[in-house]
C-alpha cells in the first residue's frame, strides 16, 4: 500500500504557527504585488475569497484586501520539511518527496513493525500534529494515483483509505478532471463527448480514446481503471528529480513564469542536497494552452547541487522559450538528472567548491542546528547578465 501525505496550506500554516497573533486571519505567502509577485500559498481563510497559489499577488490582494501578506521564508519551510521527513522515516525508508510539503511512502514492508497502512497513516498524521503543530491530509491506497486523490478529496485535515476491492466505487463518481492530465482543453473536449465523470471515461473503448486523444487517451483510460504501476522512488534511487506546476489560468507574463520556475528550482535543489546528490543535466518542460509539450535541457560543465548555479542554467533555458513568443503557458516543470554523489572535497571551504554551494551548505547546517530562522536568504536569486 502507498501513503500520500500532503501538508495543508503548508507555507501559510507554518507562518501561522510561528506567529500565533495572525491565526484565524486570511494569510497569503507570496511575492510583492508591485513587483509581479505570485502567491506561493494561501490559508483556507484566504481561499474563501478566491485566492489560490500561482495567482499574481496583485490579484490576490484585490480579492482579499484585508489579508496578511508575508514574503515567505524558504529556510524555515525547508527546516520544517526536514522535520516532517524524519517522521516519515520512522515508519519506512521508502519515501519519495514531491516537494517540501508532500511525499509518497511505500509501507508494505513496515506492517510487522508498525501495523497496516491505515494504522501507519494515522500515526504519521498524529505525530505531525503533536510534534510540529501542523495539519496533514493523508491518503492510503494501492497505488500512487489513488493515494494522491485520496489525500486531496477531503482537505483540509483529511484522512481517506481506498480499499483494493472498492477502487471503482471510489473513482467512478469523481469528475473527470480529477484524472492527471485533464486540463481545461482536454476537459472541454471530453465534455463534448459526453464524458463528465471518471465512470464515463472508464466505459469508453480504448481504441476510441486513442483516436480522440492519442497516447494521452490511453493513459487516461488506465487511470480511470485505477491502474498506476509506478513504484515509490527515493532520492537515492532516482535517476532524476523534478517538480512541475499546472496553472489554474494560462500564464502569458514571462516575469510571473520566471518566479514560478525559481520556486521549482529551489525545491529541486533542496531535494538534491537532502539526498546528497549532484546533477549534471537540468531541463525545463513547458506545456502550452493547446497541450503541446516542449522540453529543453542543458548539460552543466560541472555537476552541482547549488541553487544559484542550477538557477542560472534554468533561467537561460527559459529565456530561449521566451524569445520564441510561444504564447500562453499552462504548465511549467523543472528537473535535474544524470545524478551522482558529489566527489570528495578537501573541506567545506575548499577553493574547488562553488561559492554558492558553500552558501547552501552553510545555510542548511546552521538552520538544522540552530533553528529555521537562524539564517535566511535575503532576496530572490538574481542572474547576472
Amino acid at each position: 500500500m502507498i501513503i500520500h501525505v500532503d501538508m495543508d496550506a503548508f507555507y501559510a500554516s507554518v507562518e501561522e504557527r510561528e506567529r500565533p497573533e495572525i491565526a484565524g486571519h486570511p494569510v497569503i505567502v507570496g511575492g510583492a504585488p508591485d513587483k509581479r509577485g505570485v502567491v506561493s500559498a494561501a490559508n483556507y481563510n484566504a481561499r474563501q475569497f478566491g485566492v489560490h497559489s500561482a495567482m499574481p499577488t496583485a490579484q490576490a490582494v484585490k480579492l482579499c484586501p484585508h489579508a496578511i501578506l508575508l514574503p515567505g521564508n524558504m529556510a524555515l519551510y525547508s527546516h520544517v520539511s526536514r522535520q516532517i521527513r524524519s517522521v516519515f522515516e520512522r515508519y519506512t525508508p521508502l519515501v519519495e518527496p514531491l516537494s517540501l510539503d508532500e511525499a509518497f511512502l511505500d509501507v508494505d514492508a513496515s506492517r510487522r513493525l508498525h501495523g497496516n497502512a491505515e494504522e501507519i497513516g494515522k500515526k504519521i498524521k498524529q505525530d505531525i500534529k503533536a510534534e510540529l503543530a501542523l495539519v496533514a491530509s493523508v491518503g492510503v491506497a494501492p497505488n500512487k494515483f489513488l493515494a494522491k486523490i485520496a489525500s486531496d478529496i477531503k482537505k483540509p485535515d483529511g484522512f481517506v483509505v481506498v480499499d483494493a476491492e472498492k477502487i471503482q466505487a471510489f473513482l467512478d463518481p469523481l469528475p473527470v478532471n480529477r484524472l492527471w492530465g485533464v486540463g481545461k482543453s482536454t476537459l472541454k473536449h471530453l465534455n463534448k463527448l459526453n464524458v463528465f465523470n471518471i465512470k464515463d471515461i472508464r466505459q469508453l473503448p480504448q481504441s476510441f480514446l486513442q483516436r480522440q486523444l492519442g497516447k494521452h487517451g490511453l493513459h487516461l483510460w488506465e487511470l480511470a481503471q485505477g491502474i498506476d504501476a509506478r513504484p515509490v522512488v527515493t532520492n537515492h534511487q532516482a535517476k532524476s528529480i523534478s517538480n512541475e506546476r499546472t496553472f489554474e489560468k494560462d500564464i502569458e507574463d514571462k516575469k510571473v513564469l520566471r518566479a514560478h520556475l525559481l520556486q521549482l528550482v529551489e525545491q529541486v535543489s533542496w531535494r538534491l542536497r537532502q539526498g546528497n546528490l549532484v546533477c549534471r543535466v537540468v531541463r525545463i518542460k513547458i506545456r502550452l494552452s493547446n497541450f503541446k509539450t516542449i522540453t529543453r535541457s542543458v548539460t552543466l560543465t560541472d555537476p552541482t547541487q547549488s541553487t544559484q548555479n542550477i538557477w542560472k542554467a534554468a533561467a537561460t533555458l527559459l529565456d530561449k522559450f521566451v524569445s520564441e513568443n510561444i504564447g500562453p503557458i499552462r504548465l511549467v516543470g523543472f528537473g535535474a538528472s544524470d545524478l551522482d554523489h558529489p566527489a570528495p572535497q578537501q573541506g567545506l571551504f575548499s577553493d574547488s567548491i562553488e561559492p554558492q554551494r558553500k552558501i547552501d551548505c552553510v545555510a542548511d547546517q546552521i538552520n538544522k542546528r540552530f533553528g529555521a530562522a537562524a539564517l535566511r536568504r535575503g532576496t530572490f536569486i538574481k542572474v547576472s547578465r
